[in-house]
C-alpha cells in the first residue's frame, strides 16, 4: 500500500557535497549558527572526532536557548559512553533513540525495521539530506576504509516538507499529536520563498503508507530515460522489476551505467551484487566497481535534468524494510554537476567489468542458481511482511542502558568501533 502522492516543489535551491570534508563543515556552521530550532536523525553516531565536534554543537547551541531535538538508530547507534549522553542531556539536548534494544550474548537483536534516514533541518529554512553519517570513516583522513558518499544542501519551498516530517518523527517520542501541532504554531511564520531554480520532491519509504515510494520514482525515472542513466550504490541487489527495467534501458539504446562498490565494507555486498553482472553485462549495461575505498553513496542521474541523493540503497533492506528518505531534483545544472562528479569517478577510481571478466560462464548450474534468485528479488517485498514487525519505539536517551559501549571504552576499544547508544526512557 503507497500513500498520498508527494509534490513537486518548485524554486529551490541544492548543494551537492561529496564526502565528509564537504558535508561536516556545513552541517556544524549551521548548527552554531541556528537561532531558534536543530532537528536531526541520523543512522550512525559515532563517539569519535567527528561525533564528539556534532555532540559540542548541539551541546552549544542547546545551552543558547535552541530547541535541539537529535534521533538515532538502535542498531545503528548502540554504544555511546554515559559521559557523552549525560552532557547532552544536561545541556538541553532532546536526544532520542529509535528502536533500543539490549544485545543477547554479545549480539543485537533488533535487526529489522531500521531507521536509516540522515535528514538535519534548521530553524527550518536549511536542511541536509543524504546517506552520510556522524563518523569520523567518511573522512579522508581515516585511511583506505574511508567511504565515498554524498548528501545535499536545500533551501527553499521543499525545506517546509522536509520540516514537517521531522516534527511528526519527533512528535513519535514526544506529546503526541496535539505536541505536533503546537510545535508547528511555534513555527507557522517560517514559510520559505524560492531560493533558487530547483523543482524538487521529498520521498520517504516507511512500513506503513510509504512502502515503495523510493522505489517507484526510480523506476519511473529508468522506464522514461532517453539518452543516459548513472547509478552510484553502495548495497545493489535490487527487485526483478528493476533488473527488468534497467535491461530494456540499455536494449533501447540508453546508456546505463552503474558504479558499485569493488572495495565493499562488507564481501558480501560485492558476492550479492557479481550474481547479477550476467544479466545485466549481455543486455548493454556498463558496471564499474569502484576500488579506491568502500562506496557509500546512494545517487543516480537520467537525461539531463532528474537526479536522486539520499540514504535508500538498491537492496531488500533499504526496498522493503528500513525507514529511508531521498530527495528527488529536477535541475539541469546540478544534474550536470552531478554527472562530472561521477565521470571523474568511473574515469579515476573504478574499473569496468566486462563479459570477458566474468569468471563464470553460462552453466545449468547458473541458470538454475539465477531462477532462485530472480525470484527471491521478485517476492523479497512480499514475503519481508511477515519479518519481526513489532512497533519500533523512539524513547530519550539512559546512560544506564549502556553498559556495553561503556564497558568497551574503559576496556581501551577505539572510539571509532561504537555509535551513540541511546537505550531510553
Amino acid at each position: 500500500m503507497t500513500g498520498k502522492t508527494r509534490q513537486w516543489h518548485a524554486g529551490n535551491s541544492v548543494r551537492l557535497l561529496e564526502n565528509g570534508e564537504e558535508f561536516f563543515p556545513r552541517v556544524f556552521e549551521a548548527i552554531r549558527a541556528a537561532e531558534r530550532e536543530v532537528v536531526i536523525e541520523t543512522f550512525i553516531l559515532f563517539e569519535d572526532k567527528v561525533g564528539l565536534a556534532l555532540h559540542a554543537a548541539v551541546c552549544e547551541a542547546a545551552r543558547r536557548g535552541v530547541r535541539v531535538d537529535l534521533m538515532v538508530d538502535g542498531f545503528g547507534s548502540p554504544d555511546l559512553s554515559a559521559r557523552f549522553i549525560d552532557e547532552a542531556r544536561e545541556a538541553g539536548v532532546h536526544l532520542r533513540v529509535f528502536d533500543p534494544g539490549r544485545r543477547l550474548m554479545g549480539q543485537r537483536l533488533n535487526v529489522f525495521r531500521r531507521m536509516h534516514r540522515k535528514i538535519v533541518v534548521v530553524d527550518g529554512r536549511l536542511a541536509f539530506v543524504g546517506g552520510i553519517n556522524y563518523s569520523a570513516d567518511h573522512l579522508l583522513d581515516f585511511g583506505p576504509e574511508a567511504k565515498q558518499d554524498y548528501a545535499v544542501q536545500i533551501t527553499g519551498p521543499i525545506v517546509d516538507e522536509i520540516h514537517r516530517f521531522v516534527l511528526r518523527a519527533v512528535a513519535v517520542g514526544g506529546k503526541g499529536h496535539g505536541w505536533f501541532r503546537r510545535r508547528l504554531k511555534t513555527t507557522a511564520d517560517v514559510r520559505n520563498a524560492p531560493t533558487g531554480e530547483a523543482e524538487m520532491m521529498f520521498v520517504v519509504r516507511d512500513n506503513r503508507r510509504h512502502t515503495s515510494d523510493i522505489e517507484r520514482h526510480y523506476l519511473a525515472a529508468i522506464r522514461t530515460a532517453r539518452e543516459r542513466i548513472v547509478i552510484a550504490n553502495a548495497y545493489f541487489f535490487p527487485g526483478y522489476r528493476m533488473i527488468k527495467e534497467l535491461r530494456r534501458a540499455a536494449r533501447r539504446g540508453v546508456d546505463v551505467r552503474l558504479i558499485l562498490q569493488g572495495e565493499p565494507d562488507m564481501p558480501i555486498v560485492k558476492t550479492a551484487a557479481s550474481m547479477l553482472y550476467h544479466h545485466l553485462i549481455h543486455a548493454g549495461v556498463r558496471i564499474y566497481e569502484y576500488c579506491e575505498r568502500p562506496l557509500h553513496g546512494k545517487v543516480a542521474l537520467t537525461d539531463g535534468v532528474w537526479s536522486t541523493v539520499g540514504s535508500s540503497n538498491l537492496d531488500p533492506l533499504s526496498l522493503s524494510l528500513n525507514l529511508e528518505a531521498n530527495v528527488l531534483i529536477r535541475d539541469a545544472a546540478f544534474n550536470a554537476l552531478l554527472h562530472e562528479r561521477l565521470e571523474q569517478l568511473m574515469c579515476e577510481a573504478c574499473q569496468q567489468v566486462r563479459s570477458e571478466d566474468l569468471q563464470e560462464e553460462w552453466s545449468g548450474w547458473r541458470l538454475v542458481r539465477s531462477f532462485f534468485v530472480f525470484h527471491f528479488m521478485r517476492w523479497f517485498p512480499t514475503w519481508a511482511r511477515w519479518l519481526p514487525r513489532h512497533a519500533p519505539r523512539l524513547k530519550p536517551a539512559h546512560a544506564t542502558d549502556l553498559a556495553d559501549g561503556a564497558a568497551a571504552r574503559t576496556q581501551g576499544t577505539p572510539v571509532n568501533t561504537g555509535a551513540p547508544q541511546t537505550d531510553c526512557a
